[in-house]
């Protein structure tokens, strides 16, 4: 009984500070999908890979020194904690500050690659030119949360991800509703959300007067780090990946009117997968722990914890959704033929999101003891595996090969995820 307390005391509040941190893409469609239509609500969905992958570097180097931190927390090592702790931060800063410009110069560039053009490609850089200024704060404030989960502050961390949601929102209505300021306003508001749940993590760890120790971090510490956050980095990013994907593959294959349909999907897809990502890093903190104390049994008894309501929460969310995707679809402003579409072929997502919360379950469990050779064939291997996907089955079912590509990549994924662990003799 105790253990479960614990698993829902970590937990719960990494769900919604996740559920929190997807609110700031679809906060954003929801204001400009109403304020500008359908085109510019595409126009942020194909963007969005781009803010994402600023969040998902902050949230791999976040993860990786925090793995590390907490597995030197259990084997009593405070020199090492204060290491992982100095090297993280430095980490985060030097990256922010070298993608700041990669970002303003190149955003262009980077959309044509995503396969915006015409008036999405204008749309869609004039809100990455206001991105590119707050690359640092993007990193910072999503590479420190992970730390205040694994210095047992769950819930100051979940505040801190509130906190920056509500500034996004409010920004938001203000820029966009009040002074119609269209894509800048919103991409402002993005980052002012950030540089609000930076401020909350560094007031956080100067109150618990945690110490940062650069002197003898070297390379070993840095592989250390920067090897556990390939896995986290790939975890947070994936659905980007699919999104990107799938957008590509949807203009080749439907045309501007696919994309548009995406957007919602992938707004609900990817709100659902921020709740089943919340579960998975919610108890990496008391895996790395157990794992860190050499209690093996206790790790897999989270990881079953895990895994389980993973499966809980997949299966809520296709009741609810199913139930309720007309309107939630209109919610971001949709054309009526576009809901109409949407709301046919929405179930096939969510089929693919139940098998996708048992393989980041897995994965989770994988890069919190080290293992991270196993996760990353998982989270790159899906990747590899929808690209054949969408190679195959649009060719003889048009648009909906598209669709159905997703659903069958999560869920091949999965079953190579319960193989792993079978082969590892992972499950107790």
């Amino acid at each position: 009984m105790k253990l479960y307390k614990e698993f829902f005391r970590y937990v719960i509040p990494s769900m919604l500070a996740f559920a929190l941190s997807g609110l700031y893409g679809i906060v954003d469609g929801f204001f400009l999908g109403n304020e500008m239509g359908d085109q510019a609500l595409a126009a942020i969905n194909v963007a969005y890979p781009l803010t994402a992958f600023l969040q998902a570097v902050g949230t791999g180097i976040g993860m990786g020194g925090a793995v590390q931190f907490t597995i030197n927390k259990a084997q009593k090592k405070e020199e090492n904690q204060q290491k992982c702790l100095g090297l993280t931060f430095l980490l985060l800063f030097l990256v922010g500050t070298a993608l700041t410009p990669l970002f303003f110069f190149g955003n262009q560039t980077l959309l044509t690659l995503l396969g915006a053009e015409g008036k999405l490609l204008a749309l869609g850089s004039e809100y990455m030119n206001w991105i590119a200024f707050g690359c640092l704060f993007q990193i910072l404030g999503t590479g420190m949360v992970p730390f205040m989960r694994n210095l047992g502050s769950a819930v100051i961390a979940m505040v801190a991800m509130m906190l920056g949601a509500v500034t996004n929102i409010i920004f938001d209505y203000v820029l966009i509703w009040v002074f119609h300021k269209g894509m800048m306003g919103a991409a402002i508001a993005s980052v002012m959300g950030q540089v609000c749940a930076f401020f909350v993590c560094l007031i956080y760890l100067l109150w618990k007067k945690e110490r940062m120790r650069l002197k003898g971090a070297g390379r070993d510490w840095l592989k250390k780090i920067l090897f556990t956050a390939c896995s986290p980095f790939g975890l947070s990013f994936a659905p980007n990946i699919i999104l990107i994907l799938v957008n590509l593959n949807a203009v080749y294959h439907g045309g501007d009117f696919a994309v548009t349909c995406y957007a919602p999907i992938s707004y609900i897809t990817y709100a659902v997968m921020l709740l089943l990502q919340g579960v998975s890093d919610g108890c990496q903190p008391l895996v790395s722990l157990f794992y860190g104390k050499g209690e093996g049994a206790e790790a897999r008894r989270i990881y079953h914890m895990s895994r389980n309501f993973s499966l809980l929460v997949g299966g809520a969310s296709f009741l609810v959704l199913t139930r309720l995707g007309s309107p939630v679809i209109a919610f971001f402003g949709t054309s009526h033929k576009v809901t109409e579409y949407v709301t046919e072929i929405l179930p096939i997502f969510l089929i693919g999101l139940l098998f996708a919360g048992v393989s980041r379950a897995v994965i989770s469990y994988f890069y919190a003891t080290e293992e991270n050779g196993r996760a990353y064939v998982l989270i790159y291997g899906e990747s590899v595996l929808l690209g054949i996907l969408l190679w195959i089955l649009p060719s003889f079912m048009g648009i909906m090969g598209t669709w159905v590509s997703v659903m069958v990549s999560q869920i091949l994924v999965a079953l190579l995820s319960q193989v792993f662990l079978i082969i590892g003799k992972y499950i107790g």
